[in-house]
């Protein structure tokens, strides 16, 4: 991947983690992380989808997505090897989630403001039975192929999607299958068509017109979307969000696992119909590719997702970026039991890596 300027880079200071977290954000980050939505993606339209098969229109989902090229331009004789199937199932999936504010007049996918604010990696195992998903700090430092030292939220604004995948791929060791993007576009009218979604709140908070009393909350989508943009006020800043984002794809989860939600049709076509209008998707991802994943994540429920997140050292500054700093050896670790397909029996080794506890 070359022909891209080398970027570059400061001095570096190094600082601890609530530091970085309590640092007060450019505007942009003023936005709604987008693993929530990410990882509905790859995920939680595939799940409903497979349990309504025999409803399942390909025309009217699939047929609504976007796609885009994403693998388009990378040296096959570089990328990480495909992994073997399982025992008993098929091959491991490996899916790159980023998000976006808005797909409007923004051709092929892309990002509107040429960065990716989140990436996660969703990790479906051989046995189709656990997934895991590991969220990719966008201020981490790495290395960009043909660019250099930068974070690795702007190997999209140099490259696009197939520069992303090469260096996550570089970063990884793992193969990405698949690539999606997401904006926020049908994120009300999702939560709307569920019913809502039941959070459980620690501590009261307030974030913009709404109160969030301590104990169970029921939000419809507006009150959803304001939930989990709340930053201020949470001592992790950013990680916090992100964690009270997590919260949330739990309760979509949950909604779209009983029997109530996926037998009420009108609903769950108002759900599928705003989630795919809301997302781009990698060319492989064909209508009846689509909708054999589908099938074959028919029986993934939320108990079966574990969340984590690339082991950090600290964070610090290059430059005038405030950037994080993965940890090397441990994170290197992470990525050996991912690609052997072992995340899942090693997950409580990374205890301390999830994203911080928050008032949820």
């Amino acid at each position: 991947m070359s022909g891209y300027g080398q970027q570059q880079v400061g001095g570096r200071r190094r600082t601890d983690a609530g530091d970085h977290a309590g640092a007060r954000p450019a505007p942009r980050r003023r936005r709604l992380h987008r693993a929530l939505i990410g990882l509905g993606l790859t995920l939680a339209v595939l799940v409903p989808l497979g349990l309504a098969a025999g409803w399942y229109l390909t025309d009217r989902y699939a047929g609504n997505l976007e796609r885009v090229s994403a693998f388009e331009g990378l040296d096959e004789s570089r990328r990480p090897p495909a992994p073997p199937p399982a025992p008993a199932g098929k091959a491991p999936l490996t899916m790159l989630v980023v998000g976006s504010d808005t797909r409007a007049d923004v051709p092929d996918g892309a990002l509107p403001d040429g960065r990716s604010d989140v990436m996660m990696l969703v990790r479906v195992t051989g046995d189709r039975s656990n997934a895991q998903v590991v969220s990719l700090p966008r201020d981490s430092w790495v290395s960009i192929p043909g660019v250099g030292p930068a974070k690795l939220n702007a190997a999209y604004a140099h490259g696009g999607p197939s520069l992303l995948i090469d260096t996550v791929e570089t970063l990884t060791g793992a193969r990405i299958d698949h690539y999606a993007a997401i904006d926020f576009a049908g994120f009300v009218q999702m939560t709307d068509a569920l019913g809502g979604v039941d959070v459980a709140v620690a501590e009261t908070t307030t974030s913009g017109p709404y109160t969030y009393s301590a104990g169970p909350n029921h939000l419809d989508g507006q009150q959803a979307l304001q939930y989990v943009r709340q930053r201020h006020g949470l001592p992790g800043g950013d990680f916090d969000r992100v964690k009270r984002q997590q919260q949330y794809l739990r309760s979509v989860f949950t909604a779209l696992s009983q029997q109530a939600v996926l037998s009420d049709m009108g609903a769950l076509d108002g759900f599928l119909m705003a989630l795919t209008d809301a997302m781009t998707v990698d060319e492989t991802l064909t209508s009846p590719a689509l909708l054999g994943l589908a099938y074959d994540l028919r029986g993934l429920r939320p108990d079966a997702l574990t969340f984590l997140t690339a082991p950090v050292a600290g964070t610090g500054t290059e430059g005038a970026q405030s950037v994080v700093y993965l940890d090397p050896a441990r994170a290197e670790l992470l990525w050996s039991y991912l690609r052997s397909d072992s995340l899942q029996a090693h997950a409580a080794e990374f205890g301390l890596d999830t994203l911080p506890a928050v008032p949820n």
